[in-house]
């Protein structure tokens, strides 16, 4: 990359983490479906819910599988293992990426 890339791309990165930022300091309203309460009590304990909806464009059943067992594996987020199956059918058919 040259310096001039970098210069013209610095001011688009920053927009783009702020507006980022901003979304997940906003709660948005889950769509509905079955498993949305889990969502609700297990993921949001740790973070909001702009986190789905930012990252609904990316993933699918895959991505979500991969996602939630990250949160539970790694960052030992408290789900009950019955609750995972329930949580990423309820992701993947609301928010997989088409």
């Amino acid at each position: 990359m040259t310096r001039n890339t970098i210069r013209r791309a610095a001011p688009l990165a920053l927009g783009l983490a702020l507006v980022a930022g901003s979304a997940m300091a906003e709660d948005v309203e889950l769509r509905p479906g079955a498993g949305r309460e889990l969502v609700e009590q297990n993921c949001n304990s740790c973070h909001t819910s702009a986190y789905v909806q930012m990252n609904s464009a990316f993933l699918n059943e895959a991505g979500w599988t991969a996602e939630v067992n990250k949160m539970v594996n790694v960052f030992h987020a408290p789900v009950p293992p019955e609750d995972i199956p329930r949580i990423i059918a309820y992701l993947t058919a609301q928010y997989g990426a088409r």
